[in-house]
C-alpha cells in the first residue's frame, strides 16, 4: 500500500474548553469493518442527517445577515452612488443615468458581460415604461442580480450525499485562505453536531499540517497527518476516509497543496486525490470546493475554469470579500462557470465563512 512509504497518524485533539491531553498516535489498519452501534445503521437515516445538516447552514445564513451586510461594506461603498443617480431620476436623463450606473457597476467588478446585460434590460424596461420610478429601477436592478446568481447555480448548500461519511476536499491556488476556509468549516459543521474528522493532505507546504493542527486543536476535531517527508496525498486522504468509514465520522474534511492553475503535474496530483477517496466510499468526494481569494476580483476566473476542467469542482468559497470593494466578482463567477458560491468569508473571525445566501447578498451590496 502506498501508506507504507510514510506512516499516518491519528491525532487525537481536545476541545479548548477541556482539560489539554496528550496527542494519541494510532496506527491506521488496513480493514476494519464499521462498528456495529453506528450511529446511523441505514442509508435513510444518514440521508436524512446530511440533507438537515444542509438545512441548518442555509438557515444560518438568513439568521446572519448582519455578517452579509458588514462584510460586503466596501463593495456597497461603491455602489452607492446608484442611489444618489436614482433619487432625482427622470426620464430624459436615461442615458446619463444608465452610463454612471454601468460605470460603478463595472468599478465593483461585475464585469462587461453581465454589466450590458444589466443595463440594456434596465433602459429598454424604462422606454417600454414599465419602470417609472427610481426605486422601481432599483428593484429591477437586484431582481436582474439574484437571476444571474440563481438561474444556473442555485444549490447553494452543501451536498453531503447520503453514505456516511460525507467527503469535502478543499482545493485553490496558495495563499487564497484554503486551509483557514477548512478551520472554518469544521468549527460551523461540528457546533451543528457533526462528528469532523480533518485530514492534512498538503503534503509539500511545511507548515501546512501544523497549521491543521493548530484549527483541530481549536474546534474539538481529530486529525489525520502524514509522518514523513515522502508521503503522497492521496495516501493521506485515502486513509483519513478509511478511519472515518470505520470510526462513524460524519464528514472528512481533506485539505489539499496550494497550486497554480498552471502547474500541470500537480493538477494532476488533484485527479489522484479524487480517485482515492472515490476507491475508499462510492461517490466521494461529495463536494469539491475551490476557494479563491475575492480581492483578485475577476482575476480569479481563469484559475475557476481550470481547476473546474480538471477535477469537476461543485462550489465555491470565495474568502477576504470584507476587504475587498470588488464584490460583484461574486456574479461574474456564477454566472460564467455555473457553479454555486457555497461560502463567502467576510471576515478574520473563525464564525465569519458564511453560507452564502444570494438573496442577503443583493440586499448588502443595494441597500
Amino acid at each position: 500500500m502506498a501508506a507504507s512509504t510514510a506512516h499516518l497518524s491519528l491525532l487525537s485533539k481536545s476541545s479548548p474548553s477541556s482539560p489539554s491531553l496528550p496527542h494519541v498516535l494510532f496506527t491506521l489498519p488496513k480493514t476494519s469493518s464499521v462498528p456495529a452501534n453506528s450511529r446511523f445503521r441505514c442509508s435513510a437515516g444518514q440521508t436524512g442527517f446530511f440533507t438537515r445538516l444542509g438545512r441548518l447552514l442555509k438557515e444560518k445564513a438568513k439568521s446572519d445577515v448582519d455578517k452579509i451586510f458588514t462584510g460586503f461594506s466596501k463593495t456597497r461603498d461603491n455602489l452607492a452612488v446608484i442611489d444618489e443617480l436614482l433619487l432625482y431620476w427622470n426620464l430624459a436623463d436615461t442615458d446619463k443615468v444608465l452610463d454612471e450606473l454601468e460605470e460603478a457597476l463595472l468599478v465593483s467588478d461585475f464585469g462587461p458581460r453581465i454589466t450590458i446585460k444589466i443595463v440594456e434590460s434596465l433602459r429598454e424596461d424604462i422606454l417600454a415604461g414599465k419602470l417609472k420610478s427610481g426605486n422601481e429601477i432599483k428593484d429591477a436592478l437586484k431582481k436582474s442580480v439574484l437571476e444571474f446568481l440563481t438561474k444556473s447555480a442555485n444549490k447553494t448548500e452543501l451536498q453531503l450525499g447520503y453514505r456516511k461519511p460525507s467527503v469535502i476536499m478543499i482545493v485553490g491556488v496558495n495563499g487564497g485562505g484554503k486551509t483557514t476556509s477548512l478551520g472554518k468549516l469544521a468549527y460551523r459543521l461540528k457546533k451543528e453536531g457533526a462528528k469532523i474528522l480533518m485530514a492534512a493532505g498538503d503534503t509539500f507546504r511545511a507548515a501546512a499540517s501544523d497549521q491543521l493542527e493548530i484549527w483541530a486543536e481549536r474546534t474539538g476535531c481529530e486529525i489525520v497527518v502524514a509522518e514523513g517527508d515522502k508521503a503522497k496525498a492521496s495516501s493521506v486522504l485515502s486513509q483519513a476516509v478509511k478511519r472515518g468509514k470505520e470510526q462513524g465520522f460524519d464528514v472528512v474534511l481533506c485539505d489539499t497543496s496550494g497550486r497554480l492553475h498552471t502547474n500541470y503535474s500537480l493538477m494532476e496530483e488533484l485527479i489522484a486525490c479524487k480517485k482515492a477517496v472515490g476507491k475508499v466510499v462510492s461517490g466521494a468526494p461529495n463536494e469539491i470546493l475551490l476557494v479563491l481569494d475575492g480581492t483578485t476580483g475577476l482575476n480569479m476566473l481563469p484559475q475557476a475554469r481550470e481547476f473546474n476542467e480538471v477535477v469537476g469542482i461543485t462550489g465555491l468559497v470565495l474568502t477576504k470579500l470584507d476587504g475587498s470593494a470588488r464584490g460583484g466578482c461574486v456574479v461574474s463567477v456564477v454566472d460564467e462557470l455555473g457553479i454555486p458560491v457555497k461560502f463567502v468569508g467576510v471576515g478574520e473571525g473563525v464564525e465569519d465563512l458564511q453560507p452564502f445566501d444570494a438573496e442577503a447578498f443583493v440586499d448588502a451590496i443595494f441597500s
